[in-house]
This record gives C-alpha cells, structure tokens and sequence, in this order.
C-alpha cells in the first residue's frame, strides 16, 4: 500500500497546501534533506485548534491538531518534492501553547508521531523536541518544522 492509500484507509486526505505567511519558502531543499517550514493546523484554508492547551483546548484537540499539522507536513513534502523521493522521516520540531501549569505536551506531539509511523511506516520513525512557547502566529495552538532524508 503506498502512502496516499495509507493516508485513505485511515480515513483522511491531505489538505491543500498552505503557502508560506512570509519571505520563505515551503519546503527547501539541500543536498539529500528537505527542510519543511513550521505548519499548523490549517485544514483547507480554515484555520483549526486556535488558543492555549489546559485553557480553552483539551488533551483531546491537541493530539488532533498535531494530527492535522502531520497532515500539512505531508501535503507539503508530496507537493514540493513527491513521496516516492522520501527515505524517511529524520526528526520534528513542535511548539505548543498552553496555560500555566499544563503538561501534556508528549501526548499532544503523539498525534503527529502516531500519523507519520502510521502512513510512513519504519520510515516515520524520527526524533522529536518540545517546545512550550508564549506565542504562535494567528494564535495557533501548535506548529510543527520536520526534515526528511531524500533518496
């Protein structure tokens, strides 16, 4: 099964592509690596899962906004540079919102985990860092930056 299929049998889709929201670009690309800008959970233009983890977002929405944010990532990497290029997922880098005292984030960055092992297989096994931070553009509640390694 290759990763579109994957991606149908769980029930989802990619979204469409969001452009960069400022002078970068999307995806670049060096030597065997391709760096994919910081994503969000935007699903078709609309944006999704605005606000603090712990405030007015759950456990619960934030394992599927990093869900919608994996999706992003992979929309970005099938647009610029085509699945069938990928070695694999090398690591990604997530930045959460939440109130004072919240401290769930490893089970928020599951949901983007879980999606990259789930459609990639071996090749979504990666490293991660988290990062709690006081801001996210358009009050996002998580974005996400990632490399891939390429064939």
């Amino acid at each position: 099964m290759d990763i579109l299929e994957k991606i149908d049998a769980l029930n989802l889709s990619l979204p469409d592509i969001a452009p960069p929201g400022g002078s970068y670009v999307s995806v670049n690309v060096r030597g065997m690596i391709a760096y994919v800008a910081i994503q969000f959970p935007i699903l078709n233009g609309e944006y999704q899962y605005q606000g603090q983890y712990g405030n007015n977002l759950t456990l619960s929405d934030g394992y599927e906004a990093t869900k919608l944010t994996a999706l992003n990532i992979l929309a970005q990497i099938e647009h610029y540079v085509g699945f069938n290029k990928i070695e694999g997922l090398n690591h990604i880098d997530a930045y959460y919102l939440a109130a004072n005292g919240w401290d769930e984030a490893p089970k928020v960055v599951n949901g983007a985990s879980d999606l990259f092992t789930q459609v990639l297989d071996e090749r979504g096994r990666h490293t991660r860092g988290i990062y709690g931070v006081e801001s996210l553009p358009r009050n996002f509640s998580v974005g996400i930056t990632s490399s891939f390694t390429l064939r």
